[in-house]
């Protein structure tokens, strides 16, 4: 008889690889009896990057729905498992240390019980401190292999770099293919030289379906002595998500495996539920494009959770694009022509960035690299006009080890550009920050929280946990909401004498009992006027309403390069340009915060900053006027 395989529910990845949100507390714990009550999860993945990040971007607190969301599985014997980035914790960018080493102590006493570490370079520089943190807090350490498919990225490579990471002390080992592009019999090879050297070491296979290669894999790793297998379940399975449950169970008990008997009563319950939750506003946020395969996939490998989210971006990189277009009398482009343009430079920009693994951060870079590549070129510009902060950090090793050669182009714009290239250790670019932060919250009156826990998400999301403790994220999410809802509801009904307001329409959203008055754009106005919500409150007593921007100076403007968020600075601790500043040609001026990135703003000349015209966290489009400089 064959062994067991023991299933693994990866129910925040699902709505990661599906679109940008992921439920409110109160959601998570309506459904989370109905998956205990399926009878079949001996884990369940609850929390990581994405995870957090959203719920702090509609205003709600990560802290508080990690320990109710958590609760329930351990009461009931599952396991929690959490994704981690190592050198990044739970963000695009780098953590300092003494950040990382909390994040462990508080998901620990948050309820969470396995750290999945991943590095998006396979770097075991950045693995190894994790593994420490997580068995420091009591957690099981499980490591990534995250997988991709080059020249580099052989049988031999991963599987050297298991047996590294088990002797650096990893519990478990995790085979990533965050893109469904690992080849089934070359990913069975990997798996049996793990369990030939560490028989003991649990395996655990994790895999996006959308390419379409993902239930050979599973069959080949299973075959080769895998231990858990990550299922999603409709209706957010295939597509860009992961295989489905029924499916997988169905092919491992044929084979002879044995594998646990579903709830289908539960199971009926979890998909109602799930469907639900879609209706009521995450729906909203799903392309339906990501409910399809796609083998196109196979060449650009972007991974099934990027790709959740990329429909949405390229919507509004599509608008920019067609602007730029319409003013040089060109015909607009199509949706799935941008798309097929960013698959292909994707393949162009991987190998000369040396091959990183497409995982996050990094699949977010090359595929913002490649993005603006085609932007720029799309305007006349040259290819790597534009290239943001974090980006450079990759290509210069500040965030690990490339795996291949940097391009010869890219080497000599660093060089021409005065970049220096780094060799030691990712994690001493990045200094100790809490007693910062400490002081921070101190100065504005706020708790640290229980174990530290507000203070770890002021010091991990500071721009987004302070948008969160300002009331601005929850207005600014429920404008968005209200909005989309009303252009589908006239998409349904075309013929019918619902018609959206051709100009902005001012309204008031009730945030825990404070109102707030905001200007909402519809259809094509909301492109010429973005969503207006500055967290000003309705003229009542007690409240007053935010500044308004500052009013254009005069002098140069300074405008914004792509659509966004305006930022002054990437952290709290930073100090930002203020108006009366003298600053110099090449300054990083200001930011604007774009698919998940901080794109830097330079000023283009000597001066003055004489005016600064748009409030922190606003919504710019491009050309917008960001400051003016004399």
């Amino acid at each position: 008889m064959k062994k067991e395989i023991k299933f693994s529910l990866v129910f925040r990845d699902m709505w990661q690889s599906a679109g940008k949100y992921v439920p409110r507390v109160d959601q998570l714990t309506k459904v989370a009896p109905a998956i205990i009550e399926m009878g079949c999860f001996a884990r369940v993945e609850t929390n990581g990057g994405g995870f957090e990040q959203v719920n702090l971007l509609f205003g709600e607190n990560p802290n508080r729905a990690v320990r109710e969301w958590t609760k329930p599985f351990h009461e009931a014997g599952i396991q929690t498992h959490m994704l981690d980035r190592a050198l990044n914790g739970l963000r695009m960018s780098p953590v300092p240390a003494d950040v990382r080493r909390l994040f462990y102590k508080v998901k620990k006493a948050q309820g969470t019980d396995i750290a999945r570490t991943f590095c998006g370079l396979n770097d075991i520089r950045n693995i190894e401190p994790s593994i420490q943190y997580a068995k420091a807090a009591g957690m099981i350490s499980q490591c990534c292999l995250c997988i991709t498919h080059s020249p580099i990225h052989t049988v031999e490579y991963y599987t050297n770099l298991a047996y590294e990471l088990i002797e650096k002390g990893a519990d478990e080992i995790c085979v990533k293919d965050m893109a469904g592009i690992g080849r089934p019999h070359s990913l069975g090879q990997i798996v049996a030289n793990i369990k030939a050297k560490y028989p003991d070491i649990p395996v655990q296979y994790h895999s996006h379906a959308g390419p379409g290669l993902n239930m050979a894999s599973i069959l080949s790793v299973c075959e080769a002595g895998c231990d858990y297998i990550d299922v999603g379940m409709e209706p957010l399975s295939w597509g860009t998500g992961h295989a489905d449950l029924l499916a997988v169970q169905a092919m491992l008990k044929d084979a002879g495996f044995i594998v646990p008997e579903i709830n289908m009563k539960a199971y009926m319950k979890v998909r109602s539920l799930i469907q639900e939750f879609m209706d009521d506003f995450l729906g909203l946020y799903i392309s339906p494009r990501n409910r399809l395969m796609n083998s196109l996939l196979i060449g650009p490998g972007l991974p099934g959770g990027m790709m959740g989210s990329l429909m949405s971006d390229l919507e509004k990189n599509l608008e920019s694009i067609n602007k730029g277009r319409a003013k040089r009398g060109k015909k607009p482009m199509t949706q799935e022509k941008l798309l097929l343009k960013l698959f292909d430079e994707v393949a162009y920009v991987w190998p000369r960035v040396g091959y990183p693994p497409l995982v996050t951060p990094f699949s977010q870079y090359v595929k913002n690299l490649a993005l603006m590549n085609v932007m720029q070129m799309e305007k006349g510009k040259e290819r790597w006009s534009m290239i943001a902060d974090d980006i450079w950090d990759m290509l210069l090793g500040k965030a690990g080890r490339l795996p291949g050669e940097l391009a010869p182009e890219l080497v000599e714009k660093a060089q021409t550009e005065g970049r220096k290239f780094f060799e030691g250790n990712p994690q001493d670019n990045y200094p100790d920050a809490l007693d910062k932060y400490r002081k921070l919250m101190n100065e504005k009156h706020w708790e640290v929280g229980e174990d530290e826990e507000e203070l770890f998400e002021y010091a991990m999301h500071p721009s987004q946990y302070e948008a969160y403790r300002s009331g601005k994220a929850k207005v600014e999410f429920k404008v968005d909401v209200a909005r989309r809802k009303a252009e589908k509801e006239k998409a349904a009904a075309p013929k019918t004498e619902i018609a959206l307001p051709k100009d902005p329409q001012v309204m008031t959203v009730d945030v825990n009992g404070q109102a707030y008055r905001v200007t909402v754009a519809f259809g094509e106005s909301a492109a010429a006027a973005p969503v207006s919500a500055h967290a000003a409150p309705a003229p009542q007593p007690a409240a007053a309403p935010a500044p308004a921007p500052a009013s254009a100076g005069s002098g140069k403007e300074v405008l914004s390069p792509l659509e966004g968020k305006f930022f002054l600075v990437k952290g709290a601790s930073d100090a930002p340009v203020k108006v009366g500043d003298t600053v110099k040609k090449g300054d990083i001026l200001c930011y604007v915060e774009a698919m998940k990135t901080y794109n830097a703003v330079r000023s283009e000349f000597d001066g003055t900053v004489t005016a600064i015209c748009v409030n922190v966290g606003d919504a710019v489009s491009e050309d917008d006027v960001l400051m003016t400089i004399q």
